[in-house]
């Protein structure tokens, strides 16, 4: 199974963009380097960049003489690929953090670790 990056690499929006709908295309069936050569858009060193990008995010893909398979269940892959900085302000993540669930748990952990101190909900909710 993929795992979640603790430190996710930092990538450009187009590079993730571009990873995503390799993915995609590879859940879908297994396809040729050709296929995915002219689909994506790149050339052959990008193209095996990304695969290794995939690869060291433990993103399993599998190859033949003939073609390309995701292994990985591509909820588990979308769940290991870095998303861009969305460029939110501070009051932004604090009011995302601010929800129930294991996303905002996440906001939360990463507002105390950059802050450091304990983290204290505005709407005396406690989450």
């Amino acid at each position: 199974m993929a795992r979640k990056p603790d430190a996710a690499p930092t990538m450009s929006g187009p590079r993730v963009a571009r990873l995503y709908k390799l993915l995609n295309l590879l859940a879908s069936a297994p396809r040729t380097r050709g296929f995915l050569l002219k689909r994506l858009k790149v050339n052959l060193r990008a193209f095996y960049r990304d695969l290794h990008t995939l690869r060291d995010l433990e993103i399993v893909i599998t190859s033949t003489d003939e073609s390309y398979a995701l292994k990985t269940p591509l909820g588990d892959a979308l769940k290991c690929l870095p998303f861009p900085d969305p460029l939110l302000s501070f009051e932004e993540m604090l009011t995302l953090a601010e929800g129930r669930g294991e996303v905002p748990r996440k906001l939360r952990a990463r507002i105390s670790s950059v802050t450091g101190t304990e983290w204290a909900s505005r709407n005396g909710s406690g989450h």
